[in-house]
């Protein structure tokens, strides 16, 4: 359906400091081809060959962007799983071209580098002739006879490769900010590629500043002057991250570079506004740059507005960061506002002393930060005549069914409640005190959870757990679902009833995700002999997990607090036949790849009652790989007689992060364009729309309701 990539993790000229371990190169079951395996991130990608091999380890130095491990072995053809874009370069590292879809590319005997935009990052080198295709299904790389391949893989998985410890002054904090750009793996345009954005240092709150001796922000030229309170300071650690920034203290905020140019950050739009745009256009702006670089695709984001920019974007590539930055900021926003790729997260991060741990992972996400104006309340204020609504907005018709409350006479548990105010991110989180309201409730111990991950070898796991057996309707959907997928192997684990002590061990037991359907009431899960607190345990074997019971939020956080990266849970009481349909749908969005945020932002819009569910955790994580490059969905309207207009639509995903390229393949002639958001809208005739909708399985919404590609019928429109 589509390729996309995120650009290469390095160069020679890049940073590449970090390591990572674990990654693996199999031969597969059978003999016939090489596995790749990322147990980290739990993703997986097989380059089969016509003939038994027998893969032995070599140098991963051998490749001319680095590798974690590598094997080589003898073969005549590399047949991929999946249609994935190649990059194609010569032993300099020049770009010779890419392939995609229905793609037929001959090239003579010489050594090559092969990039493969597989969900784990895969490199081929050979010396041979290649010549490579594909179909809608997959690509096939072949060589003239029989000869030596290397084959390397790099993980997607970043950890942070020092900490900083800081008191609880802003002064401190800002130089503790100005050390989170010392992650960038480049300062060139080419840092907009998610994978040459490194995570930066963690920090840890402490009586004395202490960082190592070697740690120190790039030498980009560029300053952010704030004044010394930690709103200003949280707001600009994304900015000062990725510009490389060194943050000081001064009286109006302002970015300045080592030349004398300045920009004021403290506008009429206001400072967090103006901070929010000053990103935005540099990023998109380094984007558009970066195409004289090492990937020089046609991009549709430069097509649509370089004839409004004075930038002459060939001379800019080879220019200082901070030229670049000073040239970017003399171009008006609102020049390149409407082309900005929506942007992934929009944070809200109380200014507190506390939070200044949070901000390596803000920053890791590019995510803007906006600093909340209310205090979580549950009283009889404005703010509490919303969480009212809110709790009220999902209606419970009379004959909807029994509800999944325990205890149906039990009132809601105490909680203070916020409501952030309306960004045009795609996601938001909630950094601070309270339950918020239309955002998901991320958590420091969520993040630390899924950095310090275990590799986990094997299939995917998935539990499901039902509880009450007046609920098998959604444990026979989700059964047939999870594990549904060709070429991905799952373990799927159903059990029924459980025992306090039978709980308590499938909650400790390793699984990628934990489904649970039943009873949740004030004192824990309702068990056959009895009720489970989950403040009770110390350690969950889950990295993920769906708590489909009434008011499970309290329960969830537990979880999260035990060891979980995120989860799915209710805010008050759910009727069983609504939640059938919402366990249903997130099941089918977690098992095609979409990360979890994303997977209950698509079901409320596709269900009735989402808006009782709420993201807690890091909601950035996914359960399986994708089977693209991204998770994507798609609109469809009917414009005239057997054309339809289809809006096109990408999330960011954890090796795909926002600033890759996506390539859908709505005609040959479609070019790249950043990923995040909706892409474009195209005209496709009724035959064009079923080949495209017969690539790949994706959410599809038509008039509202939320459809599958492979069950909807086209002609029904």
């Amino acid at each position: 359906m589509m390729e996309g990539f995120g650009g290469s993790e390095s160069s020679p000229s890049f940073d590449s400091s970090e390591t990572y371990l674990e990654l693996s190169l199999d031969a597969a079951s059978g003999g016939d081809g090489v596995v790749v395996t990322d147990p980290i991130e739990r993703h997986q990608f097989e380059l089969s060959t016509p003939s038994v091999i027998d893969p032995e380890p070599t140098d991963p130095s051998a490749f001319w962007f680095p590798a974690d491990a590598a094997v080589r072995f003898q073969t005549d053809q590399l047949e991929l799983q999946t249609v994935v874009s190649v990059c194609i370069r010569d032993d300099e590292g020049q770009m010779l071209g890419q392939t995609e879809h229905f793609a037929s590319e001959s090239f003579p005997r010489a050594t090559y580098s092969l990039e493969l935009f597989a969900p784990v990052k895969t490199y081929v080198r050979v010396n041979a002739p290649v010549t490579i295709t594909s179909d809608a299904t997959q690509t096939t790389i072949s060589f003239d006879e029989e000869t030596e391949v290397l084959v390397g893989a790099r993980s997607h998985h970043k950890r942070p490769a020092a900490t900083i410890t800081t008191p609880d002054d802003p002064r401190s904090m800002m130089r503790a900010v100005s050390l989170l750009g010392s992650a960038l793996k480049s300062t060139s345009p080419e840092r907009s590629y998610p994978t040459l954005r490194g995570h930066p240092p963690l920090i840890e709150r402490g009586e004395q500043f202490k960082a190592p001796p070697d740690l120190a922000p790039p030498e980009t030229g560029i300053t952010l002057e704030l004044p010394a309170t930690y709103r200003h300071v949280y707001v600009a650690a994304p900015l000062a991250y990725y510009l490389g920034a060194t943050v000081v203290e001064g009286d109006t905020p302002r970015l300045r570079t080592d030349s004398g140019f300045t920009y004021d950050l403290d506008t009429t739009a206001g400072y967090e506004r103006e901070v929010e745009r000053v990103l935005k256009q540099t990023f998109f702006l380094d984007c558009l740059t970066r195409t004289e670089g090492y990937y020089q695709v046609e991009l549709h984001e430069r097509q649509a507005v370089e004839s409004d920019l004075d930038l002459d974007f060939a001379a800019l590539y080879d220019r200082p960061t901070a030229e670049q930055v000073e040239a970017y900021l003399q171009v008006p926003y609102e020049t390149v506002a409407a082309h900005v790729p929506e942007w992934k997260l929009t944070t809200h991060v109380t200014p507190t002393p506390g939070n200044v741990e949070l901000l390596p992972f803000v920053a890791n996400d590019l995510a803007i930060v906006r600093t909340p104006h209310t205090k979580p309340s549950a009283g009889s204020t404005t703010q509490a005549e919303a969480v009212d609504a809110f709790l009220r907005s999902s209606p419970q018709t009379p004959n909807a069914g029994f509800t999944r409350s325990a205890t149906q006479s039990a009132s809601l548990p105490e909680r203070s409640y916020v409501q952030p105010e309306e960004t045009d991110s795609l996601e938001q989180a909630w950094l601070g005190d309270g339950t918020p309201i239309g955002a998901s409730k991320a958590s420091l111990q969520a993040y630390r959870n899924r950095l310090y991950r275990s590799p986990t070898e094997g299939d995917i796991g998935i539990t499901v757990v039902c509880n009450d057996p007046r609920m098998a309707d959604e444990r026979e959907d989700v059964e047939a679902v999870y594990g549904s997928r060709e070429k991905l192997p799952f373990d799927v684990q159903v059990q029924y009833e459980l025992t306090k002590d039978e709980l308590r061990e499938a909650l400790a037991t390793q699984t990628d995700f934990f489904h649970y359907i039943g009873h949740i009431d004030n004192d824990g899960f309702q068990c056959s002999d009895g009720t489970l607190d989950a403040s009770t345990l110390s350690d969950v074997g889950m990295d993920a997990f769906l708590l489909n019971a009434c008011r499970s939020y309290e329960q969830g956080m537990h979880l999260i607090n035990a060891g979980a990266i995120a989860g799915i849970v209710t805010l008050d009481d759910v009727v069983n036949s609504s939640a059938v349909e919402v366990g249903s749908t997130l099941a089918r969005l977690l098992n095609r790849g979409f990360p979890i945020r994303t997977s209950l932002n698509l079901a409320s819009e596709g269900t009735t009652v989402g808006s009782d569910y709420l993201v807690i955790g890091d909601g950035g994580h996914p359960i399986a790989q994708v089977q693209a490059a991204f998770p994507n969905s798609v609109e469809i309207k009917k414009a005239d007689e057997g054309v339809f207009e289809v809006v096109y639509h990408t999330y960011p995903a954890a090796e795909f992060g926002i600033g890759s390229l996506v390539h859908p393949h709505m005609s040959e002639e479609t070019p790249y364009y950043l990923s995040s958001g909706v892409a474009d809208t195209f005209k496709l005739s009724r035959q064009e729309l079923k080949d495209f909708l017969s690539l790949e399985t994706i959410p599809i919404a038509v008039d509202g309701s939320l459809h599958w590609s492979d069950e909807f019928n086209i002609d029904s429109l």
